[in-house]
Order: C-alpha cells, then sequence, then structure tokens
C-alpha cells in the first residue's frame, strides 16, 4: 500500500518494502499497455472510464517511485503506447494513398509515438522533480501536481511545432459526465480534471480514501449538472441546410480524367434541391479556378441567384506563381464573392518542415506547400445566420475557433467544417474526428456542421450532439433545419488562460503545501 514517508525532505509514494525495483523495462511495458489501452476511450468504442483508469495506473506507478529518470522512462512509454494506438490510422495514408513501403510506414508511426511520447515523460519526470524540490506531501502530488502537469502536457504538445493534440485527454469526454466543463475549460481543462478523477482513484490506496472518494463523486455530479446549463441562445431564424457527401475514392480524386466528372457530380449534387446552405467537402472542386470550365462557376453563382441559395465549397486557390491556399469559397444569391483560406497547415500534407522535402516528394502529395490564411477571417451571411468555416485538422484546435469568435466584430452562430477524410480510409480517424467536432461544440455552445468527401457528413447541435447524419462511404445529401446560436461561453471569453491560470493556483498552492509540511516534520 502506497503511504506518505516520514522523511522531511523526500515525502515521496514509494514501494512497501523502501526499494525500488530491479528493472525498469518491466514498468514501461505494462505502462505501455496501459497508454495503449487508452484508444478505447475514444470514439468509436467511448469507453472512457477505462481512460480514467489507465492514468491511475500510470500516477500510481510514478508515485511509487522517488526516481526522475525512472519516471520519465515509465511516462515517456505510457505516451508512446497512448499515441501509437491513438494514431495508427496514419499507416493506412503513407502506405495506401503515400505509396511508403509498409515497414517504413511502421517505422514512421512508431517515431511519431516516440516523440509524442515526450510529452508523457515531461509531465511524469517534472511531476517527480517537484515533489522532490518541494518535499509534497501525498495529497498535493496527487491532486496537483501530476493532473496539472498532465494537463500542461497535453496542451504543449497541442502547439509545440504547430501542435498535433490529436487524441488530446479532453476529447474522450464529450459524452461523459466530465463534458459539461467544456463551455468554461475547454478541452485540456477536461483532461486535467479526467487526470484529478485518476488521482482520486489512486487516493483510495491510501489511509485517507474516503476524500479522494467525495472528491471523485463531486467532480463527476458538477460536471453533469453543468451539462444542462445553456451558454448561448438561440439567434435569428433556422436555416436549412444541405451538406454534400461525393464519396470521391482518394485514388482518383486528383486524377485529371476524373476531375471532370466529379465537377459535373457535384454541380449536379448543388442544383438537385434549393437551399439556405449548401455545402461542398475540402476540394470537392479539385482544380484551381483558371483549369475549370469556364462556365462552371459562374453556372454555380446563377443557380445561387436564382433559387435564393447559398453555396460553399473546397477548393484549391492561387494568388500568383507558387502560392496556393486551402480554400472555400462561397456564392450567395446577392453575387458578393467570400473566400475562406485555412490557416492552420497540416505539416507535409500542406507545408514541409524544413529537410522533410524527401519525404513529401516520396509520397506524392498534391499541393504540399501552401500558403497560410489570416487568422480571423470574416464568416459567410447565410440570411440572419453567420457561418465560419474551417477546413479538415483545423477543428482540432479550439483555442483557434475560440479565438475567432471572440475577435469576430458580428461573432459567427454556428460552425462549418468542410473535410477530405478519405485519406483515412476505414480507421477509427473518422469518428474520432467526429469527437473532435462535437467538443468544439460544447466549448463555443454553437452547431457544428461537417461536410466531407467520404463521411462522417453529420449535423452536431450547440450541445455537441448528432442530430443527423449520413451514411458513410455513400454518395448522398444531408438536408435538415439548423438554428444558430449567439452568446458567448466562459471559454470563448478566456480560451485556455482560464485553464493555465487554474494550473499556476495549484502549482502554487502545491509549493506552500510542500513548505508546511517540512516545518510539521521538523516540528
Amino acid at each position: 500500500m502506497l503511504r506518505r514517508t516520514t522523511v522531511a525532505r523526500d515525502p515521496a509514494l514509494r514501494y512497501p518494502a523502501g526499494r525500488p525495483p530491479r528493472t525498469t523495462l518491466l514498468p514501461m511495458l505494462f505502462a505501455a499497455l496501459a497508454g495503449a489501452s487508452s484508444v478505447l476511450a475514444f470514439a468509436p468504442v467511448g469507453w472512457w472510464p477505462l481512460q480514467i483508469l489507465a492514468l491511475a495506473f500510470l500516477f500510481y506507478q510514478v508515485g511509487m517511485d522517488t526516481s526522475v529518470r525512472r519516471s520519465s522512462l515509465i511516462g515517456w512509454a505510457f505516451g508512446f503506447g497512448w499515441s501509437v494506438a491513438g494514431m495508427h490510422w496514419l499507416y493506412i495514408t503513407m502506405n495506401r494513398f503515400g505509396n511508403i513501403p509498409g515497414p517504413m510506414a511502421v517505422a514512421a508511426v512508431c517515431l511519431l509515438g516516440a516523440y509524442m511520447g515526450l510529452f508523457g515523460a515531461f509531465a511524469s519526470g517534472v511531476s517527480t522533480w517537484l515533489r522532490r524540490r518541494w518535499s509534497l506531501p501525498v495529497a498535493s502530488f496527487l491532486l496537483l501536481v501530476l493532473p496539472f502537469m498532465w494537463g500542461l502536457s497535453d496542451w504543449m504538445r497541442g502547439w509545440i511545432l504547430t501542435g498535433f493534440p490529436w487524441v488530446a485527454t479532453g476529447y474522450a469526454h464529450n459524452a461523459s459526465p466530465l463534458g459539461g466543463y467544456a463551455a468554461i475549460v475547454g478541452v485540456y481543462g477536461i483532461g486535467v480534471i479526467a487526470a484529478v478523477c485518476a488521482s482520486c482513484i489512486v487516493m483510495l490506496t491510501q489511509r485517507a480514501r474516503w476524500p479522494g472518494l467525495g472528491l471523485l463523486g463531486a467532480i463527476l455530479g458538477i460536471g453533469y449538472g453543468l451539462s444542462f446549463v445553456a451558454w448561448t441562445t438561440p439567434q435569428g431564424m433556422p436555416i436549412s441546410v444541405r451538406l454534400l457527401q461525393g464519396n470521391v475514392a482518394q485514388q482518383k480524386k486528383f486524377d485529371p480524367d476524373h476531375v471532370l466528372r466529379a465537377l459535373e457530380m457535384y454541380r449536379g449534387m448543388i442544383t438537385a434541391q434549393p437551399a439556405d446552405l449548401i455545402a461542398l467537402p475540402e476540394t470537392a472542386i479539385a482544380s484551381l479556378p483558371q483549369y475549370l470550365p469556364p462556365d462552371y462557376l459562374p453556372s454555380i453563382q446563377k443557380y445561387a441567384a436564382d433559387t435564393g441559395s447559398h453555396v460553399l465549397s473546397g477548393i484549391p486557390m492561387s494568388d500568383g506563381p507558387g502560392s496556393y491556399a486551402n480554400s472555400v469559397i462561397g456564392f450567395s444569391p446577392s453575387g458578393q464573392a467570400y473566400r475562406y483560406d485555412k490557416h492552420h497547415l497540416v505539416p507535409f500534407g500542406e507545408f514541409v518542415p524544413a529537410g522533410f522535402r524527401w519525404f513529401v516528394d516520396m509520397m506524392r502529395i498534391p499541393l504540399g506547400d501552401m500558403s497560410r490564411g489570416a487568422e480571423v477571417q470574416p464568416a459567410f451571411a447565410v440570411k440572419d445566420q453567420l457561418v465560419l468555416p474551417n477546413v479538415c485538422y483545423e477543428d482540432v484546435f479550439g483555442e483557434e475557433i475560440a479565438m475567432q469568435l471572440r475577435t469576430m466584430p458580428r461573432p459567427a452562430t454556428m460552425l462549418l467544417n468542410v473535410s477530405n477524410l478519405a485519406w483515412f480510409g476505414e480507421s477509427v480517424a473518422i469518428p474520432q474526428h467526429v469527437q473532435m467536432s462535437q467538443m468544439r461544440s460544447l466549448e463555443t455552445g454553437r452547431p457544428m456542421l461537417r461536410a466531407t468527401n467520404t463521411g462522417a457528413t453529420v449535423v452536431i447541435d450547440g450541445r455537441g450532439k448528432i442530430v443527423n447524419a449520413l451514411p458513410m462511404y455513400t454518395q448522398g445529401s444531408l438536408a435538415a433545419r439548423v438554428q444558430g446560436m449567439g452568446g458567448m461561453t466562459p471559454f470563448i471569453r478566456m480560451g485556455n488562460y482560464l485553464f493555465l491560470a487554474l494550473a499556476a493556483l495549484a502549482f502554487g498552492v502545491a509549493w506552500f503545501s510542500g513548505r508546511n509540511f517540512v516545518k510539521t516534520q521538523q516540528t
């Protein structure tokens, strides 16, 4: 059983016999397996309690060891297992569509996992170092330092090297009681709260177990209650929406012979029935405007004017030689042009990191180096609603969407994600991406529309619930009436600043408790 040592300068959790284990490899193996099991907490399985149990296992292992090195290795192994299991679908992207040989694609996924594991090593190693440096009592270490350090590691991997926050801890909880906290502290704050829940489970191994059990119940109960709070209110009248899913095979998407057939298919789907908003997927129009048939875009504009429809479509745009953008263009009945350029680009897919041109060339990615759009761009007006597009990977970055909403003179009332997820095949990446879109709705209190090439094409309401969906890997049009929402959630107003302020407060309280504990031991 874990207990607090009576040595004032080293109040760490430790093994019952007071001796460290003889090997680090076995704890690392178990940590990697525990981290890998966390993939079942995310969509499509959704066993969110498993994630909390896996984190509890990690925290127990880290808490039993006073060595910063060993804690770092165990944390790295946990992060490695978490990342490889959660992002294994990248193998499909590289092997099936990028023509990377299987062994090399496996190695690339493992290298990414090794890099992502560094954030787990950071969380565990720094927590152990602070425990020794500040002479922390068990409760402060488990409930303050470890959870917030874990949350900071999640937040850091969301922006270092442009960020890759896929399967960040909080995303597992869009449908759990912890989802109620999303509108206040966002996905990283939920990650911290999930980590506190894990620490409460570890506290059950201590003599004073009841406070931990009581705190766990309170966290879940408050989160469930917050899920009924309406942070935003309906704005304007609902609009009719049609989201188009072309189901164009990735192998054919940029093939010159197939591009013309896809153009005619989408024009037919657009003109099949009017709607207030008709949205097409990312690069549904797969050619630059100057290479399209001369009447193509004008015919869409004419249809918009004749029927009172508004049309948004993904398309590559060029502003000059060598300057390309992954864009969304809009056609309105008034004839007013609209353009949104993707701001947060994907490494290797949309821009080439220094020294990696050979990798992009080997994968033969079309338009592999693109220009960034502005951080804040206007929304698209559809009657009395304002629709803010984001392209594919951009809806993984909640802080950026919140920043746009709080910066706009007239904040958008609904969000639209246009994606081409055919790159990921029939993998868990697609339901995982939907789960991230649901988290954006919870954070902002706004509906999220998703128009995708092969799926998942869905309508998500302002409470993060999927209310309409098309079958995946089929061609079709999803019709719905969608109510826009106005108002500001606390997360829109403060973004991640509240989460970071709470982390600073937690570390301050932990430091003070350590000083107090040392004084108590000395007397």
